[in-house]
């Protein structure tokens, strides 16, 4: 007993350097660019070559934007699977020579288990007069938790038939791999989905944001950049880190003065069932209504202004921004310290110039857990839309007697005069 507590805290103790390297990536810069750009130095080529893909993707997005929500949606949703994609791939790169038996696909099987968790619990949510007129999918909802359990527990077993008795510590780390990679990936997905929900604006200003952040931090700090700001990622600089603060508050304070005028941002998305379509119009609410407040008296000399006409969202844009700049780089940096973990310089090479998916939405990821938790306890109020839907899922019976119990409610608290009964 005593030898074999020696030798596994032998296996505990193993230094990074027993790690398997990951082969690193493939250039994936296309021979354009490449031949366009080849009298530039190493630092002006990758310069171009960020801008340009970066234009690029932000054109894309903003195309995806004009297409509306469901497109975005379906954006998310192939984000969060690619990135799952690239983490699971570098574990089955660091660990391919064992050649475990079913580990990418019980991976794949549990992505699948777990997105059917989390988008049946959206449909049931804010698709239940849908799912009310198709008798199948009220089986579907109505035993959903029961089904996705069922699901996930066959994976469970599958993973506990494949376990071999030569890499039974290997095949625990990798499940334990799988579930850390749905915890990032899919969960912080869902919340992104939750928040669009909210209305658009909660989904593009946290997101522009810290696309901003990224941006600007980056020029700052090729410009600018003196300072070292952390270890684990030694091209970050303090100057880069406060120019992005200051950029991305005031691009969030503008952003969201813009999107706050349009009720194609503002209002709650919902799933119209006659149209079949989804729909982004309502009263705004208060927070997107122009309103007047007095300007701080020890600003009044600066500005030379008494009051301020702005939207009440504005205010809540500072929240978002100084987040998305000051703690969303964190998510920067813990990704950092898992490649040099793994001694590889980026997710994969999806991208020229920035590496994988996942080395872009590594910030989002975190921001998209904050606005959720954000909204939850400071925004969102009872929804009477939601709750109306709720009803018309009950049963007639049901029905009446909610219908009975308000309005004996209403009658006591004086809203509703007694009817008269001869």
């Amino acid at each position: 007993e005593v030898d074999l507590e020696e030798r596994l805290c032998e296996l505990d103790l193993r230094s990074d350097s027993d790690i398997p390297d990951v082969p690193p990536p493939t250039d994936s810069t296309p021979e354009i660019l490449k031949r366009a750009l080849s009298g530039l130095s190493a630092r002006w080529k990758n310069w171009w070559i960020r801008g340009i893909l970066t234009l690029a993707m932000i054109s894309g997005f903003f195309l995806i934007i004009y297409l509306g929500s469901f497109m975005l949606m379906l954006l998310v949703l192939s984000i969060q699977v690619k990135c799952y994609h690239e983490i699971i791939t570098i574990g089955y790169r660091v660990y391919h020579s064992y050649d475990l038996p079913w580990f990418r696909s019980l991976s794949w099987y549990f992505l699948l288990c777990v997105n059917y968790f989390f988008y049946g619990e959206t449909v049931a949510d804010y698709f239940a007069t849908f799912v009310q007129r198709r008798e199948q999918l009220q089986f579907l909802i109505r035993y959903h938790r029961f089904i996705s359990f069922a699901l996930y527990l066959t994976g469970f077993c599958m993973f506990v038939l494949s376990l071999v008795k030569k890499h039974y510590r290997l095949q625990f780390y990798m499940f334990a791999w799988t579930h850390v990679t749905l915890l990032i990936t899919v969960t912080q997905s869902h919340l992104v989905i939750q928040n669009l929900f909210e209305g658009m604006i909660w989904f593009l200003v946290p997101i522009s944001s810290v696309i901003c952040n990224d941006i600007t931090a980056y020029i700052f700090g090729f410009f600018f950049g003196r300072t070292p700001l952390i270890k684990l990622s030694p091209k970050k600089t303090w100057e880069g880190f406060i120019g992005g603060f200051f950029s991305t508050v005031v691009f969030g304070f503008i952003f969201s003065y813009f999107l706050a005028q349009h009720q194609y941002f503002v209002c709650p998305v919902e799933y119209n069932s006659e149209t079949n379509r989804f729909v982004t119009e309502c009263e705004p609410s208060e927070l997107f209504q122009m309103k007047k407040y007095s300007v701080p008296p020890v600003l009044q000399a600066v500005l030379g202004w008494e009051t301020v006409n702005m939207y009440p969202f504005q205010m809540h844009s500072f929240a978002l921004s100084t987040f998305a700049s000051l703690i969303g780089p964190f998510g920067g940096f813990f990704a950092s310290g898992f490649k040099r973990a793994f001694k590889i310089k980026d997710f994969a090479d999806t991208i020229p110039g920035h590496g994988g998916i996942m080395d872009r939405f590594d910030c989002q990821y975190l921001m998209a857990t904050f606005v959720h938790v954000y909204i939850t306890s400071f925004i969102r109020g009872p929804n009477p839309s939601k709750l109306l839907k709720q009803l018309l899922i009950l049963q007639p019976e049901q029905q009446l007697s909610v219908y009975k119990t308000l309005k004996s409610h209403l009658v006591e608290k004086g809203i509703l005069q007694p009817s008269l009964r001869g």
